[in-house]
């Protein structure tokens, strides 16, 4: 009864595996996306939004402008990214998730004891019910989707709010 919403950028990667476990867990999913619906393997519009109708575009193109409206529209922010990955965006995330004072919990999905550290943070008092997922792009960090899918729907199964 703790997750009542999935917020998501839907950017190949960490931010589809999201958006793809909330709907296989029945659990309400949104978030922003930017203009045009774009992602980096749907350039073109309407991009993300044929798919995922439940996002919203930004005004901007620029996909920071998403990074910060989904932060800032969540309770808590957990990042999903594996060992020696850099991404520029998830740097990004994490920089806004601690400047707005949002409860932020950055791991990798193939640490062995994931789920668990999944389940601690969203059962904690700070992180409400509006959970923003985020990570790198499925180029920056390949088979992250699948990890990352497969965490979350074995973390959030328990947890979510049907």
């Amino acid at each position: 009864m703790l997750i009542r919403r999935i917020v998501s950028g839907g950017q190949s990667g960490a931010d589809r595996a999201a958006l793809d476990a909330a709907i296989g867990l029945g659990v309400e999913y949104g978030g922003w996306c930017p203009a045009g619906g774009w992602a980096e393997d749907l350039p073109d519009p309407p991009g993300l939004l044929a798919a995922y109708p439940g996002l919203r575009e930004t005004p901007s193109a620029d996909p920071a402008q998403r990074t910060e409206w989904n932060v800032r529209d969540s309770d808590a922010t957990l990042i999903l990214v594996p060992a020696g990955v850099t991404s520029p965006g998830t740097l990004l995330t994490e920089a806004l998730a601690k400047r707005m004072g949002r409860p932020l919990l950055r791991l990798d999905p193939s640490d062995r004891d994931a789920v668990a550290a999944v389940i601690g943070f969203v059962q904690g008092d700070s992180t409400g019910t509006r959970l923003n997922v985020a990570g790198p792009r499925e180029s920056e960090a390949s088979g992250l989707h699948a990890a990352a899918r497969l965490l979350l729907e074995d973390a959030l199964r328990p947890i979510a709010d049907s």
